[in-house]
């Protein structure tokens, strides 16, 4: 199965980012977002990236990079803190590190409980 790459046009030719890069830059970030406990496979069962990237979908819309994450949040915070603080990392991640503009969709898909 071929890859799917995002093309960034730079001053010597251009710069094509594999959607996996893109999915574990995203992933990494959410991941030490604080009150995030864990990657969660997608709720709807669709394809599921391995590794570091669990839990993340990736496409490209009209120069936009979409990203969609499932989570797992840590119990006793605000749900809402802390998907926008997903969000904001994966965001500001994806821009310092590639120069794209994205939009980031979390889904909470589950609650932890620290033992």
């Amino acid at each position: 199965m071929p890859e799917n790459y995002v093309t960034v046009p730079a001053e010597r030719g251009d710069i094509h980012i594999s959607e996996d890069v893109i999915a574990v830059i995203a992933a990494g970030a959410i991941h030490e977002s604080e009150g995030v406990a864990a990657m969660s496979a997608p709720l709807d069962g669709g394809a599921i990236r391995k590794g570091p990237a669990r839990g993340v979908r990736v496409k490209l819309e009209d120069g936009v990079v979409h990203v969609e994450a499932a989570i797992l949040a840590r119990y006793g915070e605000s749900i809402a803190a802390i998907g926008e603080r997903a969000q904001r990392s994966a965001a500001e991640a994806l821009e310092s590190m590639t120069g794209l503009k994205s939009v980031v969709d979390v889904y909470v898909a589950g609650v932890t409980f620290d033992k």
